[in-house]
């Protein structure tokens, strides 16, 4: 495990330590299952993702096709 030091806010400081006196865990446990529920298992977005929303690009809704093609161009030429 890592130790990071952070700085929190007052009002910040003074709600994690409740909820590790609620929890009765530590500080650095509320942190961890803080930042565990923000970051993990969320889907990783892709920032390129629909930047060419086209409808005359139809190459990749036929991509099955092309490889296809590049199957058999491969295997003829492999002889």
């Amino acid at each position: 495990m890592k130790r990071t030091s952070i700085s929190l806010p007052d009002d910040l400081a003074t709600l994690v330590q409740h909820e590790a006196d609620r929890s009765a865990t530590s500080v650095s446990e509320v942190i961890r299952d803080a930042i565990a529920k923000t970051f993990l298992g969320r889907a990783r977005k892709i920032p390129f993702a629909g930047i060419c929303d086209d409808p005359k690009m139809t190459r990749a809704a036929r991509l099955d096709e092309a490889l296809e093609g590049w199957i058999d161009d491969i295997d003829r030429d492999r002889g």
